[in-house]
């Protein structure tokens, strides 16, 4: 086995077996080589990227919520595309399995909210080194600062992987690539498209790319005038032409240029296809918790032993301080008046848009800003249990680069970590010997 390097410089020899080799050092693509090497194989990673993870550094705030927890059955109900191409994966390598696997290769884990998994230290580059560190310990290489250009062929109808050639010119010659080079998400992170590529240079079908779990961009002014504001126990509803298209309690944030936050990227993930035809209708439930009537009782009792103050300041007790002059402005209501003025039509407007503070939805933020990518190799022509082209034998897909896309809580690097086993494994005991 050649020494381990991190910078490309050793060269492949037709003396030695040929290489898995594996594109791009991200989750599945590391968890692919630790499987892979782990099956005796010898394992090569190029990475074009001066260091591996670096999407994994800035998951879940730098903490990288690398799992979640739940019911494996419930885990599927998290992934509303293509949930079943991954059954054979998740079952095989579940997030319990994953836990385990990273507190046995030395990172001790703990679970919150949510029954998100993170590093109890809560640094994401323990994730990574741990990951680094047994690809090491079974002796693949790491080639960084290394891009490919090109996947090599037995014939003009592809039949089998012959090799890769790099952005250098150089050709290396292998019976077996796992591509795991991510989606378009976060493109400062290397993120930039080149695996469709790829599988569209293998006869692959890749469908519509899109920003998913990603903000929205809003029509109010108003909105903006909030920035920064937080919203907790909400209920946000997007609306379509016949039904709802999302409804969900949680949490939402004001931005200079619409709403983010755990709800609006949910929302987002299944909202795609009719924001793309034009803006959505939506709205903040301000008090789910209140009905109409229970409501106006409060705004009543609030009013008790205030009829000579102010509206503006009788109600802010009931609304964050940065909520309280725009939502007496949509409500029609003079911010001075007092509140021994305030008619019933008054307090009804304000229940109103408390109850239904609307927002006009215009689009989705870019791939900047989207935490992962909506489309990508069509799973049909994938092997659910090896991640193996159809198409193209020794040929691999794993992770973003595949037609599966989950909420956020950890359910997409879980949908990584599977993957990226599945396609190792299979790789690894087919052609590693």
């Amino acid at each position: 086995m050649k020494p381990w390097t991190q910078n490309g410089s050793a060269h492949l020899t037709g003396n030695e077996r040929d290489p898995v080799i594996i594109i791009g050092a991200g989750a599945s693509g590391m968890m692919a080589a630790c499987a892979a090497a782990g099956e005796g194989a010898r394992v090569l990673v190029l990475e074009k990227n001066e260091k591996p993870g670096k999407k994994i550094y800035i998951t879940g705030k730098g903490r990288c919520n690398f799992t979640n927890l739940c019911d494996t059955e419930d885990f599927f109900t998290n992934v509303p595309r293509n949930a079943s191409f991954l059954y054979s994966s998740v079952y095989s390598f579940d997030a319990h399995a994953a836990r385990d696997w990273f507190e046995a290769h030395g990172v001790r884990t703990k679970e919150e909210r949510g029954q998100r998994a993170f590093p109890i230290s809560d640094h994401a580059s323990d994730i990574t080194r741990c990951l680094v560190q047994e690809m090491k310990r079974l002796g693949a290489e790491l080639w960084l600062n290394t891009e490919v250009k090109e996947l090599l062929f037995s014939s003009a109808q592809h039949g089998e992987v012959l090799g890769v050639r790099l952005a250098d010119g150089r050709k290396l010659k292998t019976r077996c690539v796992i591509v795991a080079t991510g989606g378009l998400s976060y493109p400062s992170t290397g993120s930039t498209g080149d695996g469709y590529r790829f599988a569209r240079s293998a006869g692959h079908q890749v469908s519509r790319l899109s920003p998913s779990l990603v903000p929205f961009n809003a029509a109010e002014e108003d909105v903006m005038q909030m920035q920064g504001l937080s919203l907790k126990n909400v209920t946000f509803t997007v609306e379509g032409k016949k039904r709802h298209l999302f409804q969900e309690l949680g949490e939402l944030m004001f931005t200079h240029f619409g709403v983010t936050g755990p709800l609006i990227l949910k929302a987002s993930a299944l909202v795609q296809d009719e924001i793309a035809k034009g803006p959505l209708r939506a709205w903040i439930d301000l008090k789910p918790a209140l009905t109409v009537q229970k409501l106006d009782a409060r705004i009543l009792r609030e009013f008790e032993g205030s009829q000579n103050r102010s509206v503006r300041n009788a109600i802010r007790g009931l609304y964050p301080s940065k909520m309280v002059p725009v939502i007496l402005k949509r409500s029609g209501i003079d911010p001075d008046l007092p509140v021994h003025e305030m008619t019933a039509s008054a307090r009804k407007q304000l229940i109103g848009h408390t109850k239904q503070f609307a927002l006009t939805l215009t689009s989705l933020r870019g791939f900047h800003e989207a935490v992962i990518t909506r489309g990508g190799v069509d799973v049909r022509q994938i092997d659910p249990g090896t991640m193996e082209s159809k198409l193209v034998k020794g040929l691999y897909f794993t992770g973003e680069v595949l037609d599966v896309d989950a909420f956020t809580g950890g359910f997409n690097l879980q949908v990584a970590w599977s993957t990226g086993r599945a396609a190792g494994e299979a790789g690894g005991r087919e052609y590693g010997l």
